[in-house]
This record gives C-alpha cells, structure tokens and sequence, in this order.
C-alpha cells in the first residue's frame, strides 16, 4: 500500500527482501503466522487496523478462507471474543480486507514525515554497515547466508555417486563396494557409456590430446568443432549452429545478446522457464512480460497490448524438467506470427529423446512428416515455424555442451557479440567428437529412445497402482510429488541409505515451496527386476513415514497438478511410435547407418505412426 508505505517509517526504511525474509521467518507466538504478521500486530496504526478488520469479520461469521481457520456460528460470537481470537482471525486477513482500514487509521493518526516508529527496521545481516573502525566480517556475511538456506531447508548436499561406465545405471559411493541404483540422471538413454561414442573420444583424444587451447577465436577452432555445428544445423533442419560451453551459457548468452541488439525489444516469458533463461532476460536489460506456464490464451492478452512494430521474442521451453509437462510449440508459433515475435524454444531436455531423429519435440509433432523426409523438402512444419532452438550435449547425448540453431545471420551475430561465447574456452575435441557420434547414432537408432519410453510408461502404471503421487505429464520424467523440503530430504536418504537407490530430493528454489519432490527418470539401461525394487522400496518408505498419497492429496485441495478431477495426459509417444502396437512388436533394433525409417516402415505404414 503506498499511503502506508510513505508514512510508515518500519516499512519505508526495511528493503524489500528483508520483509520478505521477516515473512518467512516463524513468530515468535502462534496469534501469527510468521515474523512479519506479529510486527504488524504491533504497531498501533497497522495493529488497530487489523483488529478491526477481524472483529468485523467474526461477528458476520466470516472466515478468511486463505487461512484455513475454523468458521464461526452467529450463536459463536455474539459476546466480545477474547483479544487471542481477534488476533488468529488478524493474521489471516489478506492485504485487500484491511487496506481500507489501513487507511482510515492513517489518516486518523496523521504521522509527521520521520515520526517515531516503536520498531526498527529489519536490515537482513548482508546490509548492516561495518562498525567503525573495525574491519568488515566477511565470514559472518557468508555463515548468516548459509544459515538461511538451512534453516528453510534449502541446503543442498551433494551425494558422492560415481557412475560405472560399464555397468550404469549401477554406481559406486564413497566407497568402490558400496553399489546404488542411480535413477535420477539426465543421461537418459545412457550414451555415455555407448561404445561409439566412447571409441571416438578415445580415438580423438590419442590424436588432437586433451584440451582445445582457447578460444574459438584463439586456436580453440578445429575441424571438428565446425563439424558438430553442421550435424547440429541438419538435425533442426536450420541453416546454421553454434556450440557452447554449456546449455546454461548458451541461452543466457543468445538472449541477453539478441534482445540487446532489437531495438526496444519485448521479451515474453513461459513462467516457469529455466534459470538459465531467466538469467538471460535479466542479463538484456529489455522489458519482459510474464505468461502463465502453458497458457496461450494469456500469452496473447499480452501479445495485443504490444505494438505491432516493436520487436519481441516468446522464450519457452519443449519439457519442463521439473514437472513433465510440454509446451504448446504450435500454438505459440501460430501467435509469434500473428503479432510479429520470433521464438526462441529450448529443447534442452527433449533432445536425443522425442523425434524420428531427436531433434526434439518440435521434431515429434511432425512424427510421420520427418520419419523420411529429405533435408530440401519445401514442406513447412512444426520445426520449421521455430525461430531459434537451443539445446545440451549433456543430457540424452551423453557428453557435454549446449548449442543454439537458427538463421545464418542470428548465429553469426551471437558469434560475433555474445561474450558468453567469445571469452570462453572452446570445448575440447575429443567431446565434440563424442557429441557429433552420438548425435549421428541417435539420428539413425530409435532403440534408445522406445526403451526410456517404454520404461517409463511402465514405472507410471506402477506407481499409480499403489497411489504413490506422480505430477501428470505426457513426458519422461516421473515427479513424485512429496511436498515438505525436510521430508523429502529425508526420503531421498533413506532411499539411498536403506536401498541402495540414488534419487535426488528437488527443492526451491528448483521447485517451488510445498511443492519439493522425488524426480525419477527411467533409462533403457534399467532391468525389470531393477524397477521392481524402486516399486517397493518407494511403498517402504512412503508407508513408513506416513507420505501423503495420491487420494490423499486429491481430499486436501491438491497440489503441483496432483488435484481432483485431473486427467492424467496422454504419451507424447503413441503405441505405434513406441513399436507397442500389433504391427510393430517385431521390430528389431536398426543397424548403425540404417535410417528409423527403414527400420519401422518393414512393420507399419508411416500413416499408422
């Protein structure tokens, strides 16, 4: 409230994060629900205004509902209730019920500019001024930050899990006899240890050594770095790519860099995009505009109050990796047309997986089109209506990097501005040798691909049956909503410590608070037998500690998409594709340098797929 803002000296003189820290911080009595609450009941303006607010509330037999308090019968409340009442109902009371009160407590009171204020403002200890004479305390800085993380439960471990090439998903701990389950890895179809891939870096490194010796610009560029953009620029169907170090410097690099050079530029963003994308919005400087996930209609909402010649870049994302869910790439290519924008897609975690060829999801909603489809087609589709694709190395591929795709112009404004790629390092050759074998083999191999899916479909069904809460979505990763950062925490380990399976906890701020969860992602790599005891150990732990099931969540309002009356989606990956139908059960795993193509249509027409 700005009227309140002004006058109030508490909340003029407090930064924001430190109120929000204050927020999050659990009050000193239970008449509040956090720190900031109990100030506020104090304060003789905001306090009085509060207790207004509330008795009014209780003697109409109102409640507000945000607070889950009880409701009050009429015969409840005709005698004055006792000050502990008014002040639970007080805490309750959202900013829209007492901003009138506020108000007309002010104007009552009328402060003077400076007046006194019974409380000092909050300054989280990052702001607080070194004393003088005294040398700054660095280390107390560092602790007091520390102890925030851990006192929310957003401390991060990291398990010491070693991965054995030939036999993962198996790994080792700390120590070589200790063996795990690793079923939480991005290597989703378990390239890294494939033999062609691993023979080509091993050839590769014999040959050119270790390091690239710079960067691009200086003696970092080799043959084979401009061999893997070429593969990458086929497999998008895209004129042109560039490699990065990472999926993370590549979208944060192209983004800020391309809004920057757009004249007065929009930036339209998916809410729950990645950091990395984020990061580079912020990076750019330009204005951006916040679309709810996965709501076209609100994305165009804000598409109309733009001007048509301003220019602007929708940045969304194929699978979200954290729920599963999928991006509606058609009908936001279909509104970046209409209103002018161009489309920047990462499809980070959808690469290698989805796709006649994996290139992706953009690649799958065309599945029949681009199952033989030569690269001069004139035929438009899908991929062909997305501006820029970015991607990784480090997921499906098996190796590491990240790249963009697009136009020859934009890639070769990105190479000649974006400082994310000119100062830095060039990746070595053995790993783009590495990168450029797998992304060959997987263009010609769907066997990887129908295994992870396949197995996936299976560990759902599983879970499922036993009312364990899986967050629907049509993709490869299976979210086992838990809902606590200290549970879930807690879940994990017991996992690891008692049956000898590595699944990471997920946390805020990769998660959002209440919504922290167990992320699973089945490999072609994991055995029947393998899945079997996931299935078990996770009833184990879920009915040792009492976890929240499906049904359950489903009776208390729901959450992370766990809700009443929520249909789980269909598949991305449809029977045919998968080779689950009648026609193509006897498909055999396809020759290296035999093309997808070749290997189904010996058991079904490209119409049934």
């Amino acid at each position: 409230m700005e009227l309140a803002a002004k006058a109030c000296p508490f909340l003029r003189n407090s930064t924001p994060s430190a109120l929000r820290s204050l927020s999050q911080r659990p009050a000193k009595t239970a008449m509040a629900p956090n720190g900031l609450v109990h100030m506020a009941q104090q304060c003789p303006v905001m306090g009085k205004a509060m207790t207004v607010q509330a008795r009014s509330a209780m003697m109409a037999g109102g409640c507000p509902a945000s607070a889950g308090a009880r409701h009050f019968s009429a015969s409840a409340v005709k005698s004055k209730p006792a000050k502990s009442q008014v002040l639970s109902y007080a805490s309750a009371i959202s900013s829209n019920d007492i901003k009138a009160s506020v108000q007309h407590e002010l104007h009552k009171a009328n402060p003077a500019p400076g007046a006194a204020c019974p409380f000092k403002p909050v300054v989280p200890v990052s702001h607080v001024a070194p004393t003088a004479g005294k040398t700054f305390d660095y280390e107390a800085i560092y602790e007091a930050e520390l102890d925030k993380k851990h006192h929310d439960k957003s401390y991060r471990f990291f398990n010491n899990i070693n991965r054995l090439a030939q036999r993962f998903p198996r790994a080792h701990t700390a120590k070589i006899e200790d063996e795990v389950t690793v079923w939480c890895s991005n290597d989703y179809l378990g390239m890294s240890k494939n033999p062609v891939v691993v023979e080509t870096m091993k050839a590769t490194l014999s040959k050119y050594g270790a390091g690239a010796g710079g960067t691009r610009n200086i003696a970092g560029n080799g043959a084979l770095h401009l061999e893997l953009e070429e593969e990458l620029a086929s497999l998008h169907r895209k004129p042109a790519a560039l490699v990065f170090s990472s999926c993370y410097v590549a979208n944060d690099a192209t983004l800020s860099t391309l809004a920057q050079k757009l004249p007065n530029c929009v930036i339209l963003s998916d809410a729950m995009n990645h950091a990395s994308m984020i990061q580079g919005i912020k990076h750019s400087g330009v204005k951006k505009m916040i679309f709810r996930h996965n709501d076209t209609a609100h994305l165009e909402e804000l598409l109309q109050t733009l001007d048509p010649s301003i220019p602007k870049i929708i940045a969304f994302e194929t699978v979200y990796s954290m729920s599963g869910t999928i991006g509606k790439v058609n009908d936001i290519c279909r509104l970046a047309k209409k209103y002018g924008a161009i489309t920047f897609l990462d499809e980070v975690h959808a690469v290698g997986m989805y796709g006649p060829h994996g290139a992706g999801v953009a690649e799958h909603l065309d599945f029949a089109d681009n199952l033989n489809r030569p690269l001069d087609s004139p035929v438009k589709n899908v991929m062909d209506q997305v501006d820029i694709i970015s991607g990784t190395l480090g997921k499906a591929f098996g190796v590491v990097g990240g790249y963009i795709a697009g136009s020859a112009a934009l890639v070769d404004m990105i190479r000649s501005y974006a400082p994310g790629f000119i100062f830095t390092t060039s990746l070595p050759p053995a790993i783009v040798a590495g990168a450029a074998a797998s992304i060959r083999y997987l263009r010609n191999s769907p066997h990887e691909r129908i295994g992870q899916h396949t197995n996936t479909r299976t560990l759902k069904a599983h879970l499922a049956a036993l009312d364990i809460p899986v967050v629907p979505n049509p993709s490869h990763i299976v979210p086992v909503l838990v809902g606590d950062a200290e549970i879930c925490k807690a879940a994990s380990d017991e996992l690891l410590r008692s049956h000898n399976i590595y699944v990471q906890s997920i946390n805020y701020p990769t998660v959002p608070r209440g919504e922290e969860r167990l992320r699973i992602t089945p490999t072609p790599g994991h055995t029947e037998e393998m899945m079997g005891h996931l299935v078990r150990s996770l009833e184990s732990v879920w009915q040792r500690n009492g976890l929240k099931r499906t049904t359950e969540w489903k009776a208390t309002g729901g959450r992370a998409g766990v809700v009443e009356g929520a249909v789980d989606p269909a598949p991305i990956w449809t029977d045919a594709q998968l080779s689950l139908s009648s026609q193509v059960l006897g498909a055999t795993k396809p020759l290296v340098g035999q093309t997808l193509g070749e290997s189904l249509t010996r058991h079904a027409s490209v119409a049934q797929l």
